[in-house]
């Protein structure tokens, strides 16, 4: 019996942490919002103690800013640990629709284009969780495809520390978040590695400009 225990209060840890690691990749929090692990425990349905140790595990990861129990937040980022971040994502999101393209099949080509016709929508709608969900799926499809996990694993951490601000930048992005998704898949659908290599570099770097414009905005604002 005590073993059971400890492997389901394991499991349940687990599970509270994917959850919130999801809410954070998927752009469900923003930049400067406030955690409040009473609160986030009652949407659970479970006691503070998973929450906590959750929300210890993702200062460890960097992507929350932990100062006390009653300080929690969604960190900002700095434009030289954007570009950081940015450089690292080209080549390894790169590596992920290179490899992608070479053994895509017509069911993963329709699964993208299924994400993007709902992001239309979502876009159209001015649905800003929706929107940055489905971005958020659309770059994960492509490690999936190119069966990475390795891959996949890094690139969650670091979006970890992206997904608020992609989501803070979606809506006033508008069609630049989404118009270089198309290129991707085309290039995937003619197995063209190079060329989905690069269509997946100009999303990060020309769909990336309304984030980094925020982010430099910021960074003006506090000099002030």
């Amino acid at each position: 019996m005590p073993e059971f225990t400890t492997l389901e209060h394991e499991n349940l840890n687990k599970a509270v942490y994917g959850a919130l690691c999801d809410a954070l990749i998927q752009g469900r929090f923003q930049p400067g919002d406030r955690l409040k692990i009473r609160d986030l425990a009652e949407q659970f349905g479970i006691s503070v103690t998973p929450i906590r140790d959750a929300i210890l595990r993702l200062a460890n990861d960097e992507a929350i800013i932990f100062r006390s129990p009653r300080d929690i937040r969604i960190p900002d980022l700095s434009e030289g640990r954007y570009r950081e971040i940015r450089a690292i994502r080209i080549k390894l999101e790169g590596l992920a629709a290179e490899t992608a393209a070479q053994v895509a099949t017509s069911a993963d080509i329709e699964v993208l284009e299924r994400i993007l016709c709902e992001n239309e929508k979502a876009i159209e709608a001015g649905d800003r969780l929706k929107g940055a969900e489905l971005n958020q799926a659309f770059h994960f499809m492509l490690p999936q495809i190119a069966g990475l996990p390795v891959l996949n694993g890094i690139l969650r951490r670091l979006w970890l520390q992206m997904g608020p601000h992609i989501s803070d930048a979606y809506l006033p992005g508008g069609r630049a978040m989404i118009d270089h998704h198309y290129p991707v898949v085309e290039a995937l659908k003619r197995h063209d590695s190079g060329a989905a290599s690069m269509a997946i570099v100009d999303d990060i770097l020309l769909g990336g400009k309304p984030i980094l414009e925020r982010i430099e905005r910021g960074a003006e604002r506090k000099a002030l």
